[in-house]
């Protein structure tokens, strides 16, 4: 690293809400490389979406928004949705310009050396492809780098095989074999619907009833579901996901999975055994896999030098700002995790930041 790069803005992430902050930023006269740089870890473009499993087909996939300024049309459903997406990211991409730098792992978000009176403090983002300097900071990262296992007693015994979603490739691997399905989430009821039909036998454990949610979602239970994670975000608490507030559609996969008992559900085991799981009134499953639907956890550890964490463990965000330093912005955070939330947030991430550009005194407001 020989150099310094100096721009306005640094986006770190480019999926969904990385995405729309570049092309706003774009929009409101930002050039990419000169003003602006969107650093982004995966390989390829589609974000998370990359790394989905391939029968996870675009049919399958619900509220999946189109990007700011570009509808996605006309995809197959019967296609692999990493398959779709990836290649409308990577279309959006070249038709705005948008110039994103991949694979890029950003190490450290930490203060500068202040550049001089009335122009504010300046950060560097310290990453393996060289150091940015800037002035604000449009945080972009997601979740699919950090995937969530609990900690059970034993789980270090199991002989059998332990995967996590993130690694999750398909059903046919577990062709003839006893799995454990760990998590009431989307994910964990997708895994069961698609697993039992080649598993020996299929058991689910979540450590709290399911919901089940009948009728449509509509716009006003939408807003009420972000409203209750976005309060655990203002309070400065780690942010819950949408869908452990508005339960889980009843489609009719999931009604035939209940009604043939394969979401019949267990509540959390207490221990895993070499064989399996145990409860503690003497219950044991035998298990050749546990498959952990655990979900993810923000990836914000490059974040760690800016001190930002709330003691609740959390960041304390009003709208898409950072409380603890207005000149950061989480996107794809909290309430704004789906993929419409991820739209609206890198609009509001941009419009903040072009205020605070103008009045660069904004940014010593946590000091």
């Amino acid at each position: 690293m020989d150099s310094t790069h100096e721009v306005d803005v640094v986006v770190i992430g480019a999926g969904q809400a990385g995405l729309s902050a570049a092309y706003h930023l774009r929009r409101s006269g930002f050039e990419p490389e000169r003003d602006f740089v969107v650093l982004d870890r995966s390989p390829a473009p589609g974000g998370a979406w990359q790394f989905r499993w391939p029968s996870l087909t675009y049919g399958k996939v619900h509220g999946m928004h189109s990007l700011p300024g570009m509808e996605l049309t006309g995809a197959d459903p019967a296609r692999p949705s990493s398959e779709v997406v990836g290649e409308y990211f990577a279309d959006y991409e070249r038709t705005f310009g948008l110039r994103v730098r991949r694979p890029v792992r950003v190490r450290a978000v930490r203060d500068a050396e202040e550049d001089g009176e009335g122009t504010g403090r300046r950060m560097l983002v310290e990453s393996d492809a060289g150091v940015w300097s800037m002035r604000a900071l449009i945080n972009a990262t997601g979740t699919w780098d950090r995937p969530f296992w609990p900690r059970y007693p034993g789980r270090e015994t199991f002989r059998g095989r332990q995967l996590h979603t993130a690694g999750y490739k398909g059903p046919e691997e577990f062709a003839g074999l006893r799995v454990v399905v760990v998590g009431g989430g989307a994910s964990g009821t997708q895994h069961l619907l698609e697993i039992a039909p080649y598993a020996a036998a299929t058991t689910w454990v979540t450590r709290r009833p399911p919901v089940f949610r009948e009728g449509p979602f509509d716009e006003d239970a939408g807003r009420a579901a972000v409203a209750l994670v976005e309060e655990r975000v203002r309070q400065g608490l780690p942010p819950r996901s949408v869908v452990s507030v508005t339960g889980l559609p009843l489609n009719e996969a999931i009604r035939q999975g209940l009604r043939d008992g394969t979401l019949d559900r267990l509540p959390m085991f207490d221990r895993i055994t070499p064989e399996g799981v145990a409860w503690r009134d003497g219950r044991r499953v035998d298990a050749d896999v546990i498959l952990w639907a655990t979900g993810f956890r923000a990836a914000l550890g490059h974040l760690a030098p800016l001190r930002l964490r709330e003691p609740g463990g959390g960041i304390r965000v009003e709208g898409t700002r950072a409380v603890a330093d207005p000149r950061v912005h989480l996107v794809g955070y909290g309430p704004s995790a789906s993929t419409i939330g991820a739209n609206r947030a890198g609009r509001a991430a941009v419009r903040d930041v072009r205020r605070l550009l103008r009045e660069p005194s904004l940014s010593w407001a946590a000091a």
